[in-house]
């Protein structure tokens, strides 16, 4: 269906379609986010657990979370290309199937590397299902004010599964074990599968787009590479292997985006100040965002000594106000544009991070809440507003294209940062060391956020 068809539809629906047909379908479409986030908190919280039980270290529990995130990210635009040819209702429920296997597969996974493996499915699974949601979303809501509105409740919905995570994941993993965590998503995939079918709109994909298969496995090679040479950043050769297995891919990736029929990503898109800000600032939000999740989970339970349930009660001052303040930004960011809130969020965050010099072996934990609180509210009044900015500097028919570009800067991004992160800070078993590398973290998170100020004053109106 063209971009004036679904103009129609919007159309059809205010003047007399029943209102509620286009709520459910926003709320399907969050739930499909909703899955996407859970299973990044829910799984952070098991962490310490799955280390004990299937004998990893610190370098297999960063792969645990990023055979996830480097997948998702890797495949994220051609998968939200795929959406344009095809049609997101097959992507959608596509992803939602394949979620449920993937998440099947880790709840029975015998061994560290299996567990890696199915991540890197489930990763695979949200890169199908994630950009499909926000395009029917995109597409069902085409007014530019009610499309921010409406992105507002996504991201709020999303956000919810942040502070969601902690404690439902410390709640089963303290009572049932950390393979439950991964159980819980089989009856939300159910329901949202049965819903999607009966609620997406059916109709055509554009049959012009062309997947760049090649552009796919570049991408996918540079980012895993890149991630391997920081996990290994301690053994010296293999860095260095990586390092270059890594510059290698990302030339071949833009000498073929370069001269592909239909790349994955085509490069005049980054001549646009406005989309290559704001994903630059989305990519500087979950580097932050995701890294510190990470750090902060292992030195509240392996450092401080708190079980699952308290670590993840502990956390709370972070992700709660991530999920209250999503949708208000939303309806902020639709009556003054995302430029004063993406600014304000970035204050905030930066100070937050800044506070993480304050932590310590043996300190209070009211010394971690200034951490947790700037970085929380600072990521509820960004995550709506750089997501309003990339959408609106893509023209409506390449919506996918556009939800593809930011959710992999923001994914890659967060994979980066638990390397990052997770290689600074050191085994949580050498406490202090630990505890000064989250000195250097916070320091890190200050100026990255600062400059993503300046990024933002520069690009985005």
């Amino acid at each position: 269906m063209t971009t004036s068809g679904f103009r129609v539809l919007a159309d059809r629906t205010a003047a007399g379609r029943p209102a509620s047909r286009r709520g459910a379908l926003l709320t399907v479409m969050c739930a499909g986010m909703f899955l996407v986030q859970l299973d990044v908190t829910v799984v952070n919280v098991a962490l310490p657990h799955i280390g004990a039980a299937l004998h990893a270290g610190v370098s297999g529990l960063q792969w645990i979370v990023d055979a996830y995130s480097v997948v998702l990210a890797a495949l994220l635009l051609t998968a939200g290309v795929s959406g344009d040819r095809f049609g997101h209702r097959s992507t959608v429920l596509t992803g939602l199937l394949l979620f449920g296997l993937s998440s099947l597969g880790c709840s029975l996974a015998p061994s560290a590397g299996a567990l890696i493996g199915f991540r890197a499915a489930q990763g695979l699974a949200a890169a199908v299902l994630l950009p499909g949601t926000l395009a029917v979303i995109s597409r069902a809501y085409p007014e530019r004010r009610e499309h921010a509105r409406a992105l507002g409740i996504w991201a709020g919905v999303s956000a919810l599964a942040l502070p969601t995570g902690p404690v439902l994941g410390g709640l089963l993993v303290t009572g049932a074990g950390w393979r439950t965590v991964f159980w819980i998503n089989l009856p939300v995939v159910a329901v949202a599968f049965a819903a999607a079918r009966r609620l997406i709109p059916r109709y055509g994909g554009d049959g012009s787009a062309r997947l760049d298969v090649p552009g796919m496995v570049f991408a996918a090679v540079t980012l895993g590479a890149l991630v391997f040479a920081v996990i290994s950043a301690r053994q010296t050769l293999v860095a260095m292997c990586a390092g270059a297995v890594c510059v290698l891919g990302a030339v071949c990736f833009l000498v073929r985006e370069r001269s592909a029929a239909a790349p994955m990503l085509p490069l005049e898109l980054l001549r646009s100040r406005a989309f290559t800000g704001a994903n630059a600032v989305s990519a500087a939000m979950n580097f932050v965002g995701i890294g510190s999740i990470f750090v902060l989970t292992l030195y509240l339970q392996q450092v401080r000594g708190n079980d699952p349930l308290v670590a993840g009660a502990m956390l709370l001052p972070l992700f709660a106000p991530l999920a209250i303040m999503a949708p208000v930004t939303g309806r902020v960011a639709a009556r003054i544009g995302p430029r004063i809130p993406m600014i304000g969020g970035l204050a905030l965050g930066a100070a937050g991070g800044l506070a993480l010099v304050l932590a310590s072996t043996d300190g209070s934990y009211v010394l971690l809440l200034p951490c947790l609180l700037g970085i929380g509210l600072g990521m509820g009044l960004l995550t709506t507003s750089v997501v309003t900015a990339a959408m609106r500097a893509c023209p409506p028919e390449r919506q996918g294209l556009a939800s593809g570009t930011n959710n992999t800067a923001r994914q890659a991004a967060g994979a980066l940062g638990v390397a990052v992160f997770g290689s600074v800070a050191g085994s949580p078993a050498d406490a202090g060391s630990f505890v000064a590398g989250l000195h250097t973290i916070g320091i890190m998170c200050a100026a990255l956020w600062l400059a993503a100020i300046a990024v933002t004053v520069w690009a985005v109106d």
